[in-house]
């Protein structure tokens, strides 16, 4: 999942300050999960700006409403109507929900109240720890299925380092060292082959700014030099 979490409040207060009319918007997926975008927090977050506009004496109105997800236009563009009657929106989603809600509804600002952290998982309650750096070269199934780029701190594909102290990493003792726990874990599949492997650097030229990925079962087959058949 995506991993958020609330921008400090001082720089949402001043954000929201120039409008008169601000819809609360939260995303009940990822952020939802981190407790930091669902509609929990959203009514949080709406509750403390009222306080605050009326500690300043400024007449803005907040209004709540959450979503399934921000970042998918099912969910978006069924609320257009009720965007249009707002001068902001304050998204508690990703950066991807924030982009997407901007370009459905073009003439309200949309503005983010969530800093986007990392894609990773829940590693106890109120932990997530990152999983994934989106790097569009997946060694996972040569790895255990641990990923060194972003286990190990210094993003070796290739390891161990020979910094590992008892299991530890050199760059801080509090790190299990990705690639002995790699190791650990191809031991017990019986793959320790596969760390005698020499990985190929991580193609980067298989990240395009921005991304696009495009269902096969959806793109068009062209029939040029078909005459028309």
């Amino acid at each position: 999942m995506i991993v958020g979490e609330r921008k400090p409040f001082d720089e949402i207060k001043a954000k929201v300050s120039d409008y008169r009319k601000v819809l609360v918007l939260g995303c009940g997926t990822c952020v939802a999960v981190c407790m930091a975008g669902g509609e929990k927090e959203v009514e949080l977050l709406a509750s403390q700006l009222r306080l605050a506009s009326r500690m300043d004496k400024k007449e803005i109105e907040f209004a709540e409403h959450t979503i399934v997800r921000q970042c998918d236009r099912e969910y978006t563009e069924p609320i257009l109507e009720k965007l249009g009657e707002y001068d902001a929106v304050l998204s508690l989603a990703c950066g991807a929900g924030v982009q997407l809600v901007s370009d459905v509804v073009e003439d309200v600002a949309v503005l983010p109240a969530l800093n986007t952290r990392f894609i990773g998982s829940t590693r106890e309650e109120g932990v997530w720890i990152e999983r994934c750096r989106s790097c569009g070269d997946c060694v996972l199934g040569d790895t255990g299925g641990i990923c060194p780029l972003t286990i190990c701190p210094k993003g070796l594909v290739n390891g161990p380092c020979g910094g590992t102290n008892d299991g530890k990493c050199e760059v801080t003792s509090e790190k299990d060292c990705a690639w002995t726990t790699i190791y650990n874990r191809l031991d017990k599949q019986g793959k320790l082959d596969n760390i005698r492997r020499i990985f190929s650097p991580i193609k980067y030229s298989a990240q395009t700014t921005p991304g696009l990925q495009v269902n096969e079962a959806y793109l068009k087959v062209e029939t040029e030099g078909t005459d028309g058949q």
